[in-house]
């Protein structure tokens, strides 16, 4: 029988007042996990935080800005009020759009700080308590991009790249200690951030958002959008014991729209 219960573990969920972070918040609560999340959003952090778990799993949410340093530590503080975390989700990002030649050194250090060393943050702050006990899961909410680089989205791929990279090294490093890291690669999942690039593409192109969102679903071989469900379903696997000899993975969840080997 696989075993998915997460009932007595502590788990961090990072930037997840919608989409993926939301879905996994939920998950794992309803797997039984005690979830403590952030985001920005602070009517978000609210509704999210009122979730009732399918299970014994609670939810407590605080808002955070995970792209400044003062704010990260602040939340990580919140966390060990609630007695430290056996599980990370590494899942805050934002995606900007936008041309290379264009973009400062501050834009990319903004998108560093958040997508990047958010990640070491809360990994580095959180991973002593799971080695002493001999226990413990990161997942690094990667994408697609990462693989397969994007013009538009240059420095958002970059900063996902870095993420595998940063798993794969802390894979090999601690899993003698019993903690395990992977990564996972969103596809074409329908989220906010899709929606606004339906939108943008729409604009461009003289077409609209559902439309745009219905030829990029039939591009992939399933035919459609995957949903921030099936990417949180996978991510509570990998946090389960389940997966106990899953380890510097990174995992596409992306349809097959993957053609390599």
């Amino acid at each position: 029988m696989i075993d998915l219960t997460l009932t007595g573990k502590r788990a961090v969920v990072t930037g997840a007042s919608l989409g993926i972070g939301a879905a996994v918040v939920k998950m794992l609560a309803d797997q039984g996990a005690d979830v403590v999340f952030c985001a920005r959003n602070e009517d978000g952090v609210a509704l999210l935080a009122k979730y009732q778990p399918e299970g014994p799993g609670k939810v407590s949410g605080f808002v955070a800005d995970m792209g400044d340093a003062s704010s990260t530590n602040r939340f990580l503080h919140q966390v060990e009020a609630f007695g430290g975390a056996d599980i990370l989700v590494n899942n805050v990002g934002a995606s900007p759009s936008r041309n290379f030649l264009y973009m400062s050194d501050q834009d990319w250090q903004e998108l560093v700080e958040l997508n990047l060393l958010s990640a070491v943050r809360c990994t580095r702050h959180l991973l002593p308590r799971m080695r002493k006990q001999k226990w413990g899961r990161v997942v690094m909410v990667a994408s697609a991009a990462a693989k397969y680089p994007n013009a538009a989205l240059i420095d958002y791929g970059a900063t996902k790249a870095a993420m595998i990279s940063l798993s794969k090294s802390l894979a090999r490093k601690y899993a003698a200690d019993g903690v395990l890291v992977n990564s996972v690669m969103p596809g074409l999942i329908y989220t906010a951030m899709w929606e606004r690039a339906a939108a943008e593409i729409a604009q461009a192109t003289g077409s609209t958002a559902d439309k745009v969102l219905e030829d990029n679903g039939r591009g992939v071989p399933v035919g459609r959008y995957g949903t921030a469900e099936e990417v949180a379903s996978l991510i509570t696997f990998l946090c389960s014991n389940a997966a106990s000899y899953i380890n510097g993975t990174s995992i596409e969840v992306d349809g097959g729209q993957a053609a390599h080997l």
